[in-house]
């Protein structure tokens, strides 16, 4: 067992910031999941909603030097383990009742958003009492501070950690430390103290033990890893860079069709005689989103200027998100100029899956009116939909047939799919949707998963694309993927040009062939976000633009 020893917690998930939707910045919605910094003295770089929590404290018993003695039970001992899911990579009390030889399976939790829990640390004190623990602050004048601290409270006899948050006045310039606790032991000891722990998404795992115990009623804590290497389960990213959400359509929807049932029955099974998707060589697809510096649309001629300079690059597809801004004529026309596939979408980006909602029956018109299938590779039914509860698994289910109905009365038989990150498909039962989509598809970006350093960004989001493919025994698809080329350390995975042009060779030589970058350009127009990266995911200059 490796890793830092924390006491047993649960968890407060921190909050995403929401965006405005007026036409031109409708598409700003999925861009920025972190919250704005309110605790930033504290627990900088992210929003955390604070609530009592409890654990339990305890002390850490060092490997045992003893010989063992015999065990002649029947059965092996089996530890006393805690009861429900394991939410948070704090340590694992195994309470172990008996001597014997105890087995610890292994066990991976997967942290799909920044978590702030009651962790540990631990230190070794002689006999005496002593103050530890606590947050340490540095203020540069008189400053009131809001801050979450760890410490311990006795009920009916039990101790247990918790976070609680003070509200402390620094009256002055200095360091502080807040909400320590006093302990005092008759003997050196190793102490647990309680602390603040902040886990970055990732996949963290205790590994497998098997040990030897010679005393009664011993506590076994079995520490959690840092997040593991690629491949691994899902990161789903705080500050993951997303796709544009759309803008209203201007025009107005056509009146709801009457499906008979048969159709509706046909509509539910995936197309037959699909084509198959991406590319012969390692650079298959490119996101596009026909948007200014400033957010509002740009005109065909920069449209086509774009995607003239994505068809050199070498890239055979683009990837749209919706139907705003024009972007079925204007991208249309400049794909069909330049011999480029198109993946389109229909975009959700607020709570509800209604199949006769404005915005999702403005983009099936669309779809409808403009019907240039012979262009299109892949229909993309909501992006990240699952992941950020604007839809139910039912609901999504039923757009996904209600879309396939709507888009095969005029004559499209191509493949349908929808697309989230790994964690939506993993944590949840999405049978109902694999069995009415074609291929499975995901989004996956490396950079979201703090072990994950750059020269191994391929084979993390492979792992990805390994993961999502099982879930529905489809061929799978990356639909989003890429590498910030400015922001903030998460982790091992720090930004910057080098990084991004490392991660992204790493990601074309392992699955270029099916994967959509992440993004032609920056995109100003986005709030920076507390990676202080999503407006820096354009990586066409990595590819030669």
């Amino acid at each position: 067992m490796k890793g830092a020893l924390l006491a047993a917690a649960a968890a407060v998930l921190t909050g995403g910031a929401s965006a405005a939707h007026d036409h031109r910045h409708a598409h700003q919605a999925l861009f920025e999941k972190r919250g704005h910094n309110d605790t930033g003295i504290c627990v900088p770089g992210c929003t955390t909603v604070y609530t009592t929590i409890t654990g339990e404290a305890g002390l850490y018993f060092p490997p045992v030097t003893a010989t063992p003695k015999p065990v002649t039970t029947s059965k092996p001992p089996v530890p006393t383990t805690p009861a429900g899911p394991i939410t948070v990579p704090t340590p694992i009390a195994q309470t172990c009742p008996t001597p014997g030889v105890y087995t610890f399976p292994a066990t991976t939790v997967v942290v799909t958003e920044t978590i702030t829990a009651c962790g540990a640390s631990t230190t070794v004190v002689p006999s005496g009492t002593h103050t530890l623990g606590g947050v340490t602050t540095i203020v540069e004048t008189a400053t009131t501070v809001v801050c979450p601290y760890a410490t311990t409270k006795t009920v009916a006899g039990v101790v247990t950690s918790v976070i609680e948050t003070t509200t402390y006045v620094c009256p002055s310039a200095g360091t502080y430390t807040i909400g320590p606790i006093t302990t005092a032991v008759t003997k050196t000891e190793t102490v647990v103290v309680p602390v603040v722990a902040t886990y970055c998404p990732g996949t963290y795992t205790a590994d497998a033990v098997i040990t030897t115990i010679v005393e009664t009623a011993t506590v076994v804590y079995c520490p959690f890893t840092t997040p593991a290497p690629a491949p691994v389960a899902t990161v789903a990213p705080v500050a993951q860079a997303q796709a544009a959400a759309p803008a209203p359509q201007a025009a107005s929807p056509s009146p709801a069709a009457v499906v008979p049932v048969a159709a509706q029955a046909a509509a539910s099974k995936p197309n037959k005689g699909s084509p198959k998707l991406g590319a012969k060589g390692d650079k298959w697809a490119m996101t596009y989103t026909p948007y200014t510096p400033s957010g509002d649309c740009k005109g065909p001629s920069e449209v086509m200027s774009d995607v003239s300079a994505i068809a050199r690059l070498g890239f055979d597809t683009l990837r749209v998100y919706s139907t705003d801004c024009d972007t079925l004529p204007n991208v249309g026309a400049a794909a069909a100029a330049n011999g480029l596939k198109l993946i389109v979408g229909v975009f959700i980006g607020k709570v509800g899956c209604d199949n006769t909602s404005p915005d999702v029956a403005h983009q099936v018109a669309a779809l409808k009116e403009w019907a240039a299938w012979d262009m299109v590779s892949l229909v993309v039914v909501a992006n990240e939909a699952l992941f950020n509860k604007f839809c139910t698994v039912d609901q999504l289910r039923d757009l996904i047939v209600h879309v396939k109905t709507e888009l095969g009365s005029v004559g499209y038989t191509g493949p349908l799919t929808t697309t989230d990150v790994v964690s939506a498909w993993l944590e949840q039962d999405v049978s109902s949707i694999c069995s009415v989509i074609d291929v499975v598809a995901c989004n996956a970006h490396a950079y979201f998963n703090a072990g994950t350093r750059p020269e191994a960004a391929g084979s993390f989001v492979a792992g990805q694309l390994a993961l999502v493919e099982k879930v529905c025994g489809k061929s799978g698809y990356v639909m989003e993927t890429g590498w910030p080329k400015a922001g903030v350390c998460n982790g091992e995975a720090c930004a910057g040009p080098e990084q991004q042009r490392t991660a992204i060779h790493s990601i074309k030589e392992a699955l270029g062939k099916k994967a959509v970058f992440f993004s032609f350009t920056d995109d100003p127009w986005k709030k920076p976000g507390a990676c202080n990266c999503e407006q820096s995911w354009g990586c066409g200059e990595v590819f030669g633009a």
